[in-house]
């Protein structure tokens, strides 16, 4: 099999390759987080380094397919995936049926999607709300603009949340995000920071700055609460952080 990530999904394919005892490539980006090409090795899996855009990495991978004869992965653009990771959908409302509101982070789409198509199916009440880093709001921009937007990569770059960068959503996700999410809100750079460090401090947890955006929102105000919203769930994705970026993140605080 064969698929492209800067790193969490390049990390879940190369386990399950592992797992299954078969073989896996991964098409990572050169400025991938240490920790996450870590990650990969360690399962086994054969990695490709390409540029830094999404796209380089998507390109890769097709060639990859058709050299070799691989089997595609794809990390959001595909319904499979799509269901998979809507399955955290699933395990809110059944731990919160009243759940009010959800906070999910939008990178390609496949996790957002996933989680607004769930939730609104099992509670049609409770708002699905997006979140995305300023620097990198490609699908604030789609989602505004009624058609799919692209950002280059050196624009998405800007953001420390390397598993926010994605060029563009998927074109599955985007339809789902259309149809299910009710909003979607940015953060600044300086409050995903202060979420990583909030997340520590507090809830001795270690995050990602993707995984922390959702909390960033939530901590900002950039989300706020309308009146009844008392059972939000937060989804918070991702530890691999970088240790060096980790700590002049904390000691900034």
């Amino acid at each position: 099999m064969v698929t492209y990530s800067s790193g969490n999904h390049a990390q879940a394919v190369a386990r399950s390759a592992r797992l299954l005892g078969i073989t896996a490539v991964i098409c990572m980006p050169e400025n991938a987080p240490r920790v996450k090409v870590a990650g990969v090795e360690r399962d086994g899996a054969e990695i490709v380094f390409t540029g830094n855009d999404s796209e380089d990495r998507h390109r890769r991978a097709l060639e990859l397919v058709t050299e070799r004869g691989l089997v595609m992965v794809e990390p959001y653009d595909d319904p499979a995936i799509i269901a998979g990771q809507g399955t955290c959908g699933l395990e809110i409302v059944e731990d919160l049926p009243q759940v009010t509101s959800v906070l999910v982070p939008v990178s390609g789409g496949g996790l957002s999607s996933g989680v607004a198509t769930a939730v609104k199916a099992l509670t049609p009440t409770a708002r699905v709300i997006g979140v995305e880093p300023e620097l990198a709001a490609d699908a604030k921009d789609s989602l505004e603009a009624g058609e799919l937007r692209t950002w280059s990569a050196d624009r998405t770059g800007r953001t420390m949340a390397d598993g926010l960068r994605t060029n563009s959503l998927g074109a599955l996700p985007f339809e789902h995000l259309r149809r299910y999410l009710d909003e979607i809100v940015t953060v600044s750079e300086d409050e995903i920071g202060d979420a990583m460090r909030q997340l520590a401090a507090r809830g001795r947890l270690v995050v990602e700055p993707s995984g922390a955006a959702t909390m960033a929102a939530e901590l900002s105000g950039a989300a706020p609460r309308e009146p009844g919203d008392e059972a939000r769930a937060i989804v918070v994705s991702g530890g691999n952080v970088d240790p060096d970026l980790y700590l002049r993140i904390l000691s900034a605080g």
